[in-house]
């Protein structure tokens, strides 16, 4: 799979606010892009161990609608820019850019274990990965990054909309009865409603879409194994 290179990794944090702000405006949030057949869909995800600098990243391609694997990536290396909050892109995104390019087939959607444009921002890991692939993604985060929202129903495809400074960013969406919401915000490629949709088909009864299921358990027993 192709990466487009953007910019460098090699950054300052404050070269790295700059970039964020460049590529925002590169986004492209249209409804209709994804109006035509999704064969694969991906999901991505990183583990490393506190302390470690060593990031784990693994990426998996599933058959859409069936979810059925049909590809895996992982990727290891050293990172060496700093944890801060709003810039988790610049440590993530060098190892799952890595675990892209080694696969065969490119994804026609790729779900993410973080934040589209729910970012203080408005590029997080979803939107930035997106731009640099030149696909379609999907912010799928476990929990909120910035933003206000209504209590969300208890139902399975209950949602409420997350908004930052008046501004709709993402959803707050119930992917499982009586379990915690997930917040989903759209990447690069893709609607509002989209976002909601993909990350809610791609549910098999667990809290986390399965693609971003499936690479988290990747990634997790490829760390695991390392230390063995």
């Amino acid at each position: 799979m192709k990466v487009r290179r953007l910019h460098p990794w090699d950054v300052t944090p404050r070269e790295a606010v700059k970039i964020q702000r460049s590529l925002r405006e590169k986004l492209r949030l249209n409804e209709n892009l994804l109006s035509g057949r999704i064969r694969y869909v991906g999901g991505a995800d990183i583990s490393y161990t506190r302390g470690d600098d060593r990031f784990f990243a693994a990426v998996v391609i599933l058959e859409w609608p069936s979810l059925r694997t049909v590809e895996e990536a992982t990727h290891f290396e050293k990172v060496r820019f700093p944890y801060i909050p709003g810039l988790l892109s610049f440590r993530e995104g060098p190892p799952l850019i890595r675990a892209f390019e080694k696969l065969n087939r490119a994804p026609d959607v790729v779900l993410f274990d973080g934040q589209g444009i729910a970012h203080p921002r408005g590029l997080g890991l979803a939107s930035h990965m997106g731009l640099l692939l030149s696909v379609a993604s999907v912010g799928c985060a476990k929990t909120k990054l910035v933003g206000e929202h209504d209590e969300v129903g208890e139902a399975t495809g209950d949602y409420a909309e997350l908004f930052l400074e008046g501004r709709a960013v993402g959803a707050v969406v119930r992917t499982k009865e009586r379990v915690k919401p997930i917040y989903v915000s759209q990447g690069h490629r893709v609607g509002f409603l989209q976002s909601i949709r993909l990350a809610l088909s791609c549910c098999r009864g667990y809290r986390i879409p399965e693609p971003v299921r499936q690479a988290h358990l990747l990634v997790n027993r490829m760390r695991r194994l390392s230390s063995c």
